[in-house]
């Protein structure tokens, strides 16, 4: 049903406008009406009628001026402009604006008909060539998105198509949404209200589904700080378990700043999604940021920071120094050293298949060291095939690490000299030496052989704290000798003691020590300002 509006000054003519003809069978339906040029110019542009029936002559703003001005603001429907035949001059001002309908009063009402009739069957073609035209440039848009993600396009989008299909932004970036649990589809829409960004008209992200994900191209600045502004939420823990992000995984791209490089940021986003592998428990994102240390290789194989490739030798060197931590009882040792397999693993170049093997063959020749260096200790180790098959299925490798950490620990057990206070000794000696890294009770409760809601009851009842409350002492007892030797500013004594937010330093600065960084410098008697120092 297409709508009506009816504007003239009487409201005699306005009625019987209305009972002329059966509006209804012919397809319309009234919407509103006007008895003067403002309220109809106004009304006009809230409404957007299909077809406005115009007196001519309107008081407030003549009726020629309402239709330009309509015009001008971007109104569309069709127009039939009503006059007396003295009128003439004006309803020609009116056919400037593009108004082809013009009738005389009083109404004919054949002419009417026969005028609406026409009206009507335009409405009804040019709504099908624009659905088919909507449906062309959408088919057309999403072949066009296809290939740009895949590689750079052959010949260059000339401006109209870059117009036609909204790729005008300054900025790119590509984010693929996967199920955190399983390889199925996330709801990339539900990201895109996460981000709070409106997008009329596609203005500030594309969605299309490409090689089975879910990708999301975000365009223009706005969407990309909303997108920093989302995970920053994230990183200060900012989400709740239930949350549309506990079941969702994000991997992003490098923004990039022309079409042709969109296919970059997708690559990107792609890499991070094989690597997977090498997220950390609960971790729901990973960023373009992370590639240089996990995936891209150096161009010269002799810089000695180049990544190298993890072969038997490198698993029986790791297996031996496992093997004689285990023997000392050196907790301390064997958590650093699983943490450097970690990171040397996650800068190597191997398939993960390949590594998967390369840490069962670890395992394997630990529990032969060990077999073999104390046969009367009663060892108790996994059989062969059920290992194996434990680290072959699992999808992380904090899991492989954990199943080893386990296995150390029960080894260990079994030599003796180990009990839970040495444990918990051993776990605050290495969070005071490491309290600016991104610690985690999840991340380091596996290292020690335990989870993390068990030592964390054990923590919290032996220090006196809880695992997160000592971290921020530590920070903040560190954060204040900084402040005290005045070199560094703020911000980098919060990246320094572990806080990538400077906003979030501030906050628990005032918590633990009841004012600010600023001020705390003041009260030592020292200036704001670093490097500044008061005079002797």
């Amino acid at each position: 049903m297409e709508t009506l509006f009816i504007a003239d000054d009487e409201a005699s003519i306005r009625e019987g406008l209305k009972c002329i003809i059966d509006w209804e069978e012919l397809g319309f339906s009234l919407c509103g009406e006007a008895s003067n040029g403002k309220d109809a110019l106004s009304r006009i542009l809230v409404l957007q009628p299909d077809l406005v029936l115009l007196d001519v002559k309107m008081p407030g703003i003549h009726g020629t001026e309402v239709i330009r001005l309509a015009r001008e603001a971007g109104f569309q429907g069709k127009c039939i402009i009503l006059s007396g035949y003295s009128d003439f001059k004006y309803a020609q001002e009116a056919m400037k604006s593009g108004v082809r309908f013009y009738l005389t009063k009083p109404i004919d009402e054949d002419e009417l008909v026969q005028t609406i009739t026409q009206i009507r069957e335009e409405l009804a073609e040019e709504r099908q060539h624009s659905s088919h035209f909507a449906q062309y440039k959408s088919k057309a848009k999403n072949v066009v998105l296809h290939e740009l993600l895949h590689s750079a396009p052959e010949f260059p989008l000339s401006e109209e198509d870059r117009e036609i299909f909204r790729l005008t932004a300054d900025v790119y970036q590509v984010v693929v949404c996967e199920d955190f649990h399983t390889p199925s589809a996330a709801a990339p829409y539900t990201f895109a209200e996460m981000l709070k960004v409106t997008n009329r008209d596609n203005i500030i992200f594309d969605y299309l589904n490409t090689d089975d994900r879910d990708v999301v191209l975000l365009k223009g600045i706005h969407g990309l700080n909303k997108l920093g502004d989302f995970l920053e939420r994230l990183d200060l823990g900012d989400s709740q378990e239930g949350s549309p992000m506990d079941s969702m995984f994000l991997a992003y791209g490098r923004p990039v700043h022309t079409v042709e490089e969109i296919h970059l940021s997708y690559e990107d986003a792609s890499a991070l999604l094989a690597r997977r592998f090498f997220c950390l428990p609960g971790q729901h994102t990973a960023g373009y940021d992370t590639l240089p240390r996990t995936i891209e290789k150096q161009a010269s194989t002799s810089d000695a920071s180049a990544p190298f490739t993890w072969d038997a030798d490198t698993v029986t060197g790791y297996a031996r120094r496992l093997t004689d931590y285990i023997g000392a009882y050196n907790r301390r040792m064997i958590v650093d050293t699983l943490q450097e397999i970690e990171l040397g693993l996650m800068s190597a170049p191997n398939e993960i298949d390949e590594i998967r093997l390369l840490l069962i063959d670890l395992y394997l020749q630990i529990k032969e060291n060990l077999t073999r260096d104390y046969p009367n200790a009663g060892l108790s180790f996994r059989n062969n095939s059920e290992a194996i098959d434990y680290i072959h299925s699992r999808s992380y490798l904090y899991e492989i690490l954990r199943f080893l950490s386990e296995q150390i620990e029960t080894a260990m057990n079994a030599l003796g000299g180990s009990s839970k206070d040495t444990i918990l000794a051993d776990v605050l000696f290495y969070i005071d030496h490491n309290f600016q890294k991104n610690l985690k009770l999840e991340a380091i409760a596996p290292l020690f052989g335990y989870n993390s809601a068990y030592l964390g009851k054990i923590f919290t009842k032996s220090v006196g704290e809880s695992f997160n409350s000592y971290v921020d002492h530590k920070r903040i007892e560190h954060s204040k000798k900084l402040l005290a030797e005045n070199r560094l500013k703020v911000y980098e004594i919060a990246e320094q003691v572990g806080y990538k937010n400077v906003d979030y330093f501030h906050k628990k600065f005032r918590k633990y020590v009841g004012m600010s960084p600023a001020e705390f410098r003041k009260g030592q008697g020292l200036d704001t300002e670093p490097g500044i120092y008061p005079p002797p």
